[in-house]
């Protein structure tokens, strides 16, 4: 990868096998895998041999939803002994700009490849209401400081680094949020602040996403980023109830419809079939880079879905060449004007 401005070192030509699948310009695939309950790494063991063969790389969330499980730190490691590459999140509830930056560091002297800043469920929607949230910075000013420890080898603090940390930056994006007008200018906010790739909420309006991606394309943001969507089934007509109610995620009248419609004993395969049918047109979306997966508790879906799907399984030692190689630039040579006071909104 490029930079057009001085490095504080010499950068990888890929982070990891997810970057190198982008940067290929292949078509990616990722996962999400909610860490355990409790004090054990079995479950996260067995989900990364079954999805091995088929994603490129498997999220750790960090206190999805404000509740407590297993750190995504942990997680992350359990993946790599098992042969997938993690996405490491961080959430800003949590932790200050001393324990985020701390944590930055340990999450690439483990050689945790890829990172994903987000702000983060505040604490009254989770299981512990009564917690007291940190958020002593938003994923703007995170995504801003990772670049900063990694391109400028320096904390916030201005002490340089022995050695500075090296990862691929990662962020979140809701094409289906409100107001949409604007969430193809958040995502060039993000992109300056330092995020190269991003991954979506769930996507269930695939016109909503191709209006989102003519926006990203006028502002030539898809020459700046990589954009996977998410995607995940609608198993039953409680998680149908489930995903209407969840905030920013948007699933139209006809695919509730299309849902209703049939028999609950059926709503799986319907299930399979609209998410396969929902990536298929997403590729077909100039811009679009891949997909992220997010189907926890149903390990055959990611497999059986990529096969309908005609998205086949990873080749991690030799990713078929594209017929075009596709490189973005590192928003690491845009510096940023509003430094760790950036607003995520």
């Amino acid at each position: 990868m490029t930079n057009s401005s001085a490095a504080a070192k010499p950068e990888p030509e890929y982070f990891g096998r997810l970057h190198r699948r982008l940067a290929t310009g292949g078509f990616a695939v990722t996962a999400e895998v909610v860490p355990p309950r409790g004090a054990t790494l079995n479950g996260i063991k067995r989900i990364a041999t079954h999805l091995r063969e088929w994603i490129d790389a498997a999220n750790i969330t960090d206190g999805q939803g404000a509740v407590t499980r297993m750190s995504s730190w942990a997680g992350s490691l359990a993946l790599m002994q098992a042969e997938v590459e993690p996405v490491m999140q961080f959430s800003c509830r949590d932790r200050n700009r001393i324990a985020l930056q701390a944590d930055l560091l340990g999450a690439s002297a483990l050689k945790i490849p890829n990172i994903l800043c987000i702000t983060g469920d505040h604490p009254r929607f989770g299981d512990q209401p009564e917690a007291k949230p940190v958020f002593d910075f938003d994923s703007v000013q995170l995504l801003w400081t990772a670049r900063t420890l990694r391109n400028e080898k320096r904390l916030l603090s201005d002490k340089k680094l022995s050695v500075a940390p090296s990862w691929f930056i990662g962020a979140v994006e809701n094409p289906s949020a409100a107001p949409q007008r604007f969430r193809a200018e958040r995502l060039g906010k993000k992109i300056a602040a330092g995020a190269q790739f991003f991954q979506t909420q769930f996507v269930f309006d695939v016109p909503i996403v191709e209006r989102f991606m003519q926006q990203v394309r006028d502002l030539g943001l898809d020459k700046r980023c990589y954009i996977l969507c998410g995607v995940g089934p609608i198993r039953s007509l409680r998680a149908l109830e489930f995903l209407s109610a969840l905030p920013g995620v948007f699933i139209p009248e006809h695919v509730v419809k299309r849902m209703r419609g049939v028999p609950e004993d059926q709503m799986e395969h319907e299930a399979m079939e609209l998410c396969s049918e929902t990536i298929q047109q997403l590729r077909e979306i100039p811009g679009i880079n891949g997909v992220h997966i997010i189907a926890s508790g149903w390990d055959d879906f990611i497999p059986e879905v990529l096969t309908r799907a005609n998205v086949g399984k990873r080749q991690h030692d030799d990713p078929a060449a594209p017929s075009e190689h596709v490189e973005r630039p590192t928003p690491a040579s845009t510096s940023s004007s509003s430094g760790g006071q950036a607003s995520a909104n």
